[in-house]
Parts: C-alpha cells; structure tokens; sequence
C-alpha cells in the first residue's frame, strides 16, 4: 500500500438518478457541425466501456482501502460511472434508430475493453501489479475528463450554435460530475499503489490513446453516417471545429501532460468545483425533470 495519506475534500459524491428524452434528438444535433457531433458521440460509443472497466477495477481495489472516507467516495463514485453508462447507452440507441450504424464498433471496443483493460483473472502478487497499472492509467484517464468536463461547463460555443437541449445537457450533466469527482481514482491509485514512474507511463499512454481513439472512432462515425449532406473529408471538419471551439482543441492531449506530472499534483488544483455544482443544482435531468 502507497504511504500517501488520503486528503479529505469535504465533498461528498453520490449517484443522481437522472431522465433524458432523446426522442426528438436528430443525426446531426449540433446543426451544421457533422463532425463535431460525432466527436461527441464517440462518448456513446467508447465511455460506458471504459467506464465499465474503470468501475471493475474500483471494486477490486475497494478492500484495500481502508480509509473509509475514500473508500466512501469510491462507492460513489461507481455509482455515478453506471449511471452514466446508462444514460449514453439511451442516446446511442436513438442514433441507431436514425440510421447511425454503430453496432460494430460498440462491439470491437467492448471485446478491446475486455482485452487490454479486464483482470485477466491472475492472482497474487501479478493481480495486484496488474491493478496498479490500471488504477494509474484511469486516474491518468480521469484527468482529461476532468479537463474537458471543465470545457464542456464553461464553453458557450455548442449552445450558440443550437445543439440540441436533451444532447446539451447530458454533456454537461456529465462533465459536472466528472469535475465533481475529479480526484477519487488518483486517490484511490495513491492510496493502494503511489508509483510516481507508473503514474507517469500511464499518463503518457492514456494521452495517447484518448487521442486516438476519439480520432478514429470520430472518422468512422462519419463514414457510417447515412446523410447525404454531411460533407467530405473528416479532418479538415474536425480541424475547423477545434479552431471555432465547438470541440477541445486536441493538443489539450499534450499540454495538459507536464501539469499532471507536475510534483505535489493534486487534480483539486485543477480549479473550483463551483461550476460543476451549479449546473448540478439547474440541471433538468439531474434535479429529477426530463431534459
């Protein structure tokens, strides 16, 4: 167990039980930007994966952890990893029903999910190695959603170009709670393991790899989408949404490298949690309504 003490945030982080109504969502939700709403998309696709083995590897870390307020925010954290699965698997569905031909790749990325990201059932000494490795790359993972979910709470850009309100705020209602539990799994990683090496080689390969798959799991939304009208050539659209700001720019996949791996790094010093708990406190779905 890492020698890292565990700091209390006075926060506490709990699941919402919220209620979207995708009905009335269209293909392209954010008019007039193809590439920019499948860029979204990919959190349909790729997260509740990733989320899914986050949560796996949580509830395995669970009984190492035995400050209970931690481990508290580990309990509520799962929680809040589930509904969000949830919640994107509904607006996935609603694309499938426009015509959005996304059964394949949900099915290539659970099955990389299961490869790269499961316990592999080892035991031991191997098992809890295998633990650390992945704890580490999801707090490395945790602090681009962080970042973005930050973007995604002070970006006026997608309500000025008309994005869809049910779309709008299930973004957002999950980049709040992405800021809102910002630092749980690198506690739990510096609680159970705290390896500054294996944080870092974690980080470098959860950058890279965000980076990637939301490239390539952006140009392949946009090869099966069935509008005629959607345009040509992907990355030049996407290159022109990141300069408009209707997307994070990608270099954040880089930039944001030197201040995680900063010493004395703490993602509370990302920035306050006040824009996140507002929007929770407004939040159509998340205040019990139907966005």
């Amino acid at each position: 167990m890492g020698s890292a003490a565990y700091t209390d945030q006075a926060h506490a982080i709990h699941a919402r039980d919220v209620s979207f109504d995708f009905a009335s969502v269209p293909m392209h939700y954010i008019p007039g930007e193809v590439m920019a709403t499948h860029i979204i998309n990919v959190m349909h696709l790729v997260l509740p994966e990733g989320e899914r083995a986050m949560a796996q590897a949580l509830t395995e870390a669970l009984p190492l952890i035995s400050d209970e307020r931690l481990a508290e925010e580990v309990r509520g954290f799962i929680g809040q990893e589930s509904m969000h699965a949830g919640s994107h698997e509904q607006a996935r569905r609603q694309l499938e029903q426009l015509g959005l031909e996304v059964g394949p790749m949900v099915e290539l990325m659970s099955w990389l999910t299961d490869r790269l990201l499961g316990d592999h059932g080892l035991t031991g000494r191997a098992k809890h190695a295998w633990l650390c490795e992945r704890l580490a790359l999801f707090a490395g993972m945790e602090h681009y959603t962080a970042v973005i979910g930050e973007w995604l709470l002070t970006n006026d850009k997608l309500e000025a170009a008309g994005m869809h309100p049910a779309m709008l705020d299930l973004i957002r209602w999950h980049g709040a709670e992405e800021v809102e539990h910002r630092s749980v799994v690198y506690d739990a990683y510096m609680y159970v393991d705290g390896s500054y090496a294996r944080k870092a080689r974690q980080a470098v390969i959860a950058s890279v790899g965000l980076l990637a798959l939301f490239a390539a799991s952006g140009g392949y939304l946009f090869h099966r989408d069935p509008e005629p009208t959607k345009g040509r050539w992907w990355p030049w659209q996407l290159a022109g949404a990141s300069v408009r700001g209707v997307v994070p720019s990608f270099t954040t996949f880089f930039t944001e490298i030197p201040r995680y791996l900063r010493p004395g790094f703490h993602p509370s010093q990302l920035g306050p949690m006040d824009n996140a708990l507002r929007y929770l406190a407004k939040s159509p779905a998340a205040r019990g309504g139907v966005s």
